[in-house]
């Protein structure tokens, strides 16, 4: 049996801006401080491994949790967030030629290979997390501390429970309906002697917030 903790990363430029992100972008001061606060959290967690995104606002919010619980990091492309289209990056959520591109990838969403340009699709990103939650099975450790994205996150939290059964529409439905703070933990267990093998423990724990 594994136990998977799922950390989101701190506050970025982009999450305070509220601008759809590539892979760039650092932690905002309040990140950092998110950081600090579920590194401490995590220092009284028995995770045995450390794993995260590349990505800086991950491997920053990595770096900080790895100082407080003294563990090595090591990091997978897997876990990266939905990659976005290059046009709406770095722009406003709230802009019209934003919405508008967005609006367009939903409405075909679950079209068999069809992109707006650039961006991962349904297919992509339930084949990157099918392979993200099989690396973390084949791994040794039965207690595991990733650090990675909202929306990737959710797409693994679809992919763990409904499998290969997972439909775009139902896939949706954790999109808009599961949502998680920055530096919220989500735990996911999984037992491979089971009929269904993963199931949701916890979702967007994120008491070390308040105050």
């Amino acid at each position: 049996m594994k136990k998977i903790y799922f950390i989101r990363h701190g506050e970025s430029d982009g999450n305070a801006h509220f601008e759809l992100q590539g892979g760039d972008g650092a932690l905002t001061e309040r990140g950092r401080k998110q950081s600090r606060s579920v590194a401490e959290r995590l220092a009284h967690v028995p995770f045995t491994a450390l794993v995260s995104s590349p990505f800086p606002r991950a491997q920053e919010t990595a770096e900080i949790i790895a100082v407080r619980v003294e563990k090595e990091i090591e990091y997978s492309e897997l876990f990266t967030e939905r990659r976005n289209a290059s046009a709406q990056i770095g722009v406003s959520r709230n802009a019209p030629a934003s919405i508008e591109i967005e609006r367009e990838i939903m409405a075909h969403f679950g079209e068999p290979g069809w992109h707006y340009d650039d961006e991962e699709n349904f297919e992509d990103m339930t084949a990157r997390g099918g392979a993200a939650l099989a690396y973390l099975i084949a791994r040794p450790e039965n207690e595991i501390a990733v650090v990675t994205h909202g929306y990737f996150m959710r797409v693994m939290l679809a992919r763990a429970l409904a499998g290969e059964s997972l439909t775009p529409e139902l896939c949706l439905y954790f999109l808009t309906s599961f949502r998680t703070a920055n530096t919220g933990i989500s735990v996911m267990v999984n037992d491979e002697d089971t009929t269904r093998p993963w199931w949701l423990w916890t979702w967007n724990d994120h008491a070390h917030l308040s105050g």
